[in-house]
């Protein structure tokens, strides 16, 4: 098969003003975050216009906006802010945005956020590690907590996908949480996150997704790849791509860039020049479902509500 070069989606990338001072995380004191590396680089607004300069070559006809580390004490200002920006390109047509399921306000801000058409899912970062440099949630075991598990039921209702992001150590976890709740739509973010790259760490990794992937309600963004692989290689994206694709299908599986966080160690051509690359011989279907159909099955674009896609591309 040729590569692909039909319609895009980019199913997992963020957009900020820092000028806004509503992403702590990226304040200068802050430090490090998850094991990235040093954030310096993306202490800079980046807005649709930025992105769309990044993504210029790769036919990307739409994209999901993910939370960024918005103010905790803001829940829905991002969203507000979301909805100001420039759609034109397609780029932040849908959102995934913040929610402390296990917050005593989480009932509430699940409605209101429900109330905008463009949210089709939540996330609550749960990756945790024993060492404070690379851990994003606040405590271990959260999923586990009644207060948090009674949150995530509400989803449902409102027909909202659950962006799933955990290490691997998490991944067991992750996959009885999916067994509890067959009836909700897991989205497992970043690969789930291979951040051990040494022989047990990796083992640990295929095992956990293996896992977690025999339950049909888990679906996978194979997206920033080089966080955890900072000298990567063509051959090394092409492991974890592969693995990852096996687990999951073309069916459950889509690409997303993560930028602008992935460009701390490729750009944006790096990124997806590869994940065409690694997928030439596949076929067109499997190539379209990785590349787009999933995507906007997950993330509910062939609807006709606001922000779907460009004429021609529903």
């Amino acid at each position: 098969m040729p590569i692909y070069s039909g319609p895009i989606i980019d199913a997992h990338h963020h957009l900020w003003d820092l000028g806004m001072r509503r992403h702590p995380w990226l304040e200068a004191a802050a430090g490090e975050r998850g094991g990235l590396g040093d954030l310096g680089p993306l202490r800079r607004d980046y807005l649709p216009r930025d992105y769309r300069r990044d993504a210029a070559r790769h036919g990307v006809v739409a994209t999901v906006h993910v939370e960024a580390g918005w103010r905790a004490d803001d829940g829905i200002g991002e969203t507000r802010w979301l909805e100001t920006l420039d759609k034109a390109g397609g780029v932040a047509a849908r959102y995934v945005a913040a929610m402390p399921l296990g917050s005593p306000e989480a009932a509430g801000l699940i409605e209101a956020q429900a109330a905008f058409p463009r949210v089709v899912g939540v996330r609550d970062i749960l990756s945790w590690d024993p060492d404070p440099a690379r851990r994003f949630a606040p405590r271990d075991g959260i999923m586990d907590k009644p207060a948090w598990r009674a949150g995530l039921a509400r989803l449902g209702r409102h027909g909202l996908a659950f962006d799933l992001m955990v290490f691997p150590r998490q991944l067991a976890d992750a996959a009885r949480l999916a067994a509890a709740f067959p009836d909700q739509l897991f989205v497992l973010n970043h690969c789930g996150s291979p951040i051990d790259r040494d022989e047990d760490g990796m083992r640990r990794w295929r095992e956990g997704l293996r896992l977690l992937s025999s339950h049909d309600n888990v679906a996978i963004k194979i997206s920033d790849l080089v966080a955890y692989d900072h000298d990567w290689t063509l051959d090394s994206l092409r492991a974890v791509i592969m693995q990852c694709i096996d687990c999951f299908g073309p069916g459950r599986a889509m690409f997303a860039s993560d930028f602008p966080v992935a460009g701390l160690h490729a750009t944006f051509d790096e990124v997806y020049d590869s994940f065409k690359e690694i997928t030439a011989d596949f076929s067109e279907a499997e190539q379209r479902a990785l590349f787009f159909g999933t995507a906007e099955r997950v993330y509910r674009m062939e609807t006709s509500s606001p922000g779907s896609l460009p004429a021609g591309q529903q």
